[in-house]
């Protein structure tokens, strides 16, 4: 007998009719986007009132979707719209520790300015005066827009102007977007598999030719900011190495007492997981701030406060670790040694940038190099020197990894062959945190 649909079973077939159609016109205005439209796995969630994801479903009701697409179907275009921006800017990863209802509506106002910008028949709408208002804001910005630099300028608003904005901008639920803390493999791989939407996303933009609207430019400014940050946190990956630390690992056994309980009990192995494993980890490390005059002492100290941040989780960092921090414009200036990184906060708060001549990054290597034969750093993991780049470089190439990370355009041709290079964004050290003002003194600069 031929099967007669439930009214259930008739609205879901119609719910995924419609999502398909809104991909279709999305398509149309948006063609670079064609992959990222159809990232996204639908799936049914009744308890929801708008659309939600967690880097892997688009979770939708399927009741409010039939009721909203017969009353305003643009606006389910917008919103689906919205969803996928915030995957292709990694909104969901890059929480950190901020006010996560703060976060939200910072992520929601980086989503909806990329979309008024971009213009298009399909996602259009009359700007209200709230939106008017906090884009007015926005154009003022120097440095870049990013979900973290509106962060920043909006943690300043009261918060009567701040709900406002939420309420403002609310167009999707957050409620599935993963918890800092969470670092299952299912997370790990929508991360990964977003990034490489996000790269595919600029190539397919820049073959797209033709005007670039505003909305376009913002959109591949975000999609640099979100990768840049990302970058750094694997980058730093690259300077771990291989060696024995105490923990229980699950996944290997003492084979002595497996075969033991063989031939005692002749069908029965015992198994007792080994309490050491090897891992690749981070133990000695060297952090050298170029202080010269030209280098922005607000950036230097977030930069420094990220940079903690990732290497005091678990799985960067050796328990027992020393990271040395060193100043240095055409001189070293100050050596500070943090062996707990716990107490990076307490380091932080009484930093002060000394320096302010020119750029030299030959005595920082020649400092380094004296205390390596002094036995006062025994085994070096590698260096990190945070720089505008315009500087001398030294010629010879030291015993350890070395990188250079640039906060602006730098000249390729004169960075050294054997040194690493990574460009990051300003804009996304801008929130890392707070810094305090200081006086000036004799050779400090205010921070």
């Amino acid at each position: 007998m031929k099967h007669v649909k439930t009214q259930t079973e008739w609205e879901y077939e119609m719910s995924v009719k419609i999502l398909d159609l809104i991909r279709s016109e999305l398509y149309l205005d948006l063609r670079f986007l064609d992959i990222a439209l159809s990232a996204l796995i639908p799936r049914e969630d009744a308890a929801l009132k708008a659309f939600a994801t967690d880097g892997i479903y688009l979770k939708y009701s399927v009741s409010r979707t039939l009721c909203i697409f017969k009353d305003n179907p643009k606006f389910l275009g917008r919103a689906y719209l919205h969803s996928v921006l915030h995957c292709i800017f990694s909104h969901l990863w890059l929480a950190g520790n901020r006010e996560q209802n703060l976060w939200n509506t910072a992520c929601d106002i980086a989503v909806e300015y990329t979309i008024d910008c971009m213009d298009k028949p399909g996602t259009r709408r009359i700007l209200t005066w709230n939106r008017q208002q906090m884009y007015n804001h926005l154009k003022n910005i120097p440095y870049g827009i990013s979900a973290a630099v509106i962060y920043q300028l909006i943690e300043g608003f009261d918060e009567e102007h701040q709900l406002a904005l939420q309420a403002e901008f609310y167009t999707d639920d957050h409620r599935y977007w993963p918890m800092q803390n969470q670092q299952q493999a299912a997370v790990q791989n929508a991360k990964d598999q977003w990034n490489k939407i996000a790269r595919q996303v600029q190539i397919h933009q820049d073959q797209h030719g033709g005007d670039t609207t505003e909305g376009e430019r913002l959109m591949e400014a975000q999609i640099k900011a979100g990768r840049s940050r990302r970058s750094y946190s694997s980058f730093l990956k690259k300077f771990s190495v291989l060696r024995e630390e105490l923990h229980c690992d699950p996944d290997e056994f003492d084979l002595n007492f497996y075969t033991y309980g063989l031939r005692l009990y002749k069908n029965m192995p015992l198994v007792e997981p080994v309490e050491s494993r090897e891992i690749r980890k981070i133990q000695e490390f060297v952090i050298v701030v170029d202080t010269s005059d030209s280098t922005s002492g607000s950036l230097v100290k977030n930069f420094l406060r990220e940079t903690f941040h990732i290497l005091h989780q678990r799985e960067s960092f050796f328990a027992k670790c020393r990271i040395r921090l060193i100043q240095c414009d055409d001189q070293v200036r100050s050596d500070q040694l943090l062996e707990d990184l716990s107490h990076y906060d307490q380091l932080l708060d009484q930093f002060t940038i000394i320096g302010g001549g020119g750029t030299n990054f030959c005595p920082a290597f020649s400092y380094v190099e004296k205390l390596i034969h002094d036995g006062t750093i025994p085994r070096l993991d590698g260096l990190l020197y945070f720089t505008d780049g315009r500087g001398i470089y030294p010629k010879k190439r030291p015993s350890y990894q070395t990188a250079f990370l640039f906060l602006e355009d730098f000249d390729e041709s004169k960075v050294p062959p054997w040194a690493m290079r990574l460009q990051l964004s300003a804009e996304e050290f801008i929130s890392a945190g707070h810094f305090t003002r200081r006086t000036d003194t004799k050779q400090g600069r205010q921070i």
